[in-house]
């Protein structure tokens, strides 16, 4: 298969996933649809995330932190799904076959969308309205925190990744997006449209607190993690990275 076959096999993979992640979400209404399918279509990262084998197959406790309508969690049994019929890309690394999954989601309206849209689903996903410096997290193998943690002061961040490490179990990993400080323009960018959206889902703006790339590495470090960096922008004006950070094993 050339590269250019291979290509359009995963873009057609990657649209038949969407559809039916985001088919679900016609339950919670109009704009829990909307919302859904823009989100999933033209934010990068979930692709990403797939395509680069981030969430393996022996990753099923997976902890969503920031959750908002629990995207992740359709997403995941969708892809399972197409596993089990034989219609996921070969190069893709599985993901899990059943998925223990809990949301964490400050906002009320969100987490009613969600629970509304893919409370159906087996196993039925967790969905909890609670405070993420507070919230108690369950034993699991992933976290997954998108873009959420820079509404929290500098040591509540840190207060909120030192209960993920000891929520995770050995070898386990944060997926953290995060806006690199140090990017000025594209950081601006990114705050702005954030603010933005936030407002459109009915919600209060609060102030934000960021880092640079180069301090969220040093801080993940000195909390026992291995991190790498992945530019997670593409086609956006942003100055988004994916830090991809497993827990060293002496943790």
């Amino acid at each position: 298969m050339t590269p250019v076959s291979s290509r359009a096999a995963h873009d057609a993979a990657w649209h038949r996933l969407l559809d039916a992640a985001t088919e679900p979400y016609r339950r919670g209404g109009r704009f829990a649809w909307h919302f859904a399918r823009g989100k999933l279509g033209r934010d990068p990262v979930f692709r990403g995330m797939l395509e680069r084998g981030l969430i393996g197959p022996d990753r099923a406790r997976i902890v969503d932190i920031g959750s908002g309508q629990s995207l992740i969690a359709s997403l995941l049994s969708v892809a399972a799904s197409m596993q089990a019929s034989g219609q996921w890309p070969k190069s893709w690394l599985a993901t899990p076959p059943r998925t223990v999954y809990t949301g964490i989601e400050l906002m009320p309206k969100d987490v009613a969308r969600a629970r509304e849209s893919i409370g159906h689903l087996v196993p039925a996903p967790q969905i909890l309205c609670a405070d993420m410096r507070t919230a108690e997290l369950p034993a699991c193998d992933l976290v997954v925190i998108l873009d959420v943690l820079h509404y929290v002061d500098l040591e509540a961040q840190e207060g909120v990744l030192c209960r993920v490490r000891d929520a995770l179990s050995p070898g386990g990993r944060l997926l953290l997006r995060i806006g690199d400080a140090s990017s000025s323009r594209g950081f601006a960018v990114s705050q702005w449209v954030d603010r933005t959206v936030t407002r459109v889902r009915g919600h209060r703006v609060s102030p934000t607190w960021g880092r640079t790339l180069e301090q969220w590495k040093v801080l993940l470090a000195r909390l026992g993690f291995k991190v790498q960096s992945v530019p997670m922008s593409e086609g956006t004006p942003f100055a988004n990275v994916l830090l991809v950070a497993d827990l060293e094993p002496s943790h």
